[in-house]
């Protein structure tokens, strides 16, 4: 009697992750403090939009959006907790980061800068802890050595979203695809263009430069933001 073939092996999550996500849009569904559509429930139809739009996955601030989100939209969610407003702020701890996890963050996305940590721990620490919880790392950097040795640590993979934001990274306009191109070139872990992104042309052109994905959040969910540009543009 012929003996059955071996099971299949289980697939990678974090390879099943990168490739579902592999040039497509993620949406960032956020608003800034005060802002009228700060409010959970609206975040989540914010989530369901882009999902229904067509979207890979959504970015989402906070634990209690993140698990609202979850709990109503079929994609992943890459999770972040914005805690302050200088310095390190965008998941500045572990125990932020495992506050995501815990919320169903697939995804934890986080400050990966050379700047020290308000708690004293390391980017690698975070991700140790993170992927010890079974998620996985977005690394949010502003320049070329950062992303570097955020891939070096374990992240799984590396955004370009404080180019331009950060002292030391000069402020730009455009979204910094010679920042994508060189990180893609370089390190072995998906990169994903986010920031100053405007229009599905730069979008395209991010994953012409070498992005495995591209994160879309002000040009798409930020009405308070698109309403003051054209005020702004009007004349008189």
């Amino acid at each position: 009697m012929t003996p059955p073939p071996p099971p299949s092996p289980s697939p990678n999550p974090r390879q099943s992750l990168a490739a579902s996500l592999e040039g497509r849009l993620i949406v960032s569904c956020q608003a800034p403090p005060g802002d009228p559509m700060r409010h959970t429930g609206t975040l989540v139809r914010m989530a369901l939009a882009a999902e229904a739009g067509g979207a890979a996955a959504v970015r989402v601030n906070e634990p209690e959006v993140v698990a609202a989100t979850v709990a109503a939209v079929g994609l992943p969610v890459i999770g972040l907790w914005k805690d302050g407003d200088t310095g390190v702020y965008i998941t500045p701890s572990v125990r932020h980061a495992l506050a995501l996890v815990e919320a169903g963050a697939a995804v934890v996305a986080a400050d990966a800068t050379a700047r020290p940590r308000p708690d004293g721990s390391t980017f690698a620490d975070l991700v140790a802890a993170v992927h010890a919880a079974g998620a996985q790392v977005m690394a949010d950097v502003s320049t070329f050595q950062e992303g570097r040795e955020a891939a070096a640590q374990g992240a799984d993979l590396v955004a370009t979203t404080l180019s331009g934001y950060v002292p030391g990274s000069p402020r730009r306009t455009e979204p910094d695809l010679a920042l994508v191109a060189d990180l893609a070139a370089a390190i072995g872990v998906p990169v994903v263009a986010e920031g100053r992104i405007a229009t599905p042309a730069q979008a395209a052109a991010a994953l012409a430069a070498g992005a495995s994905s591209v994160v879309v959040g002000t040009a798409i969910t930020a009405p308070t933001a698109l309403t003051r540009l054209f005020v702004e543009g009007l004349p008189g």
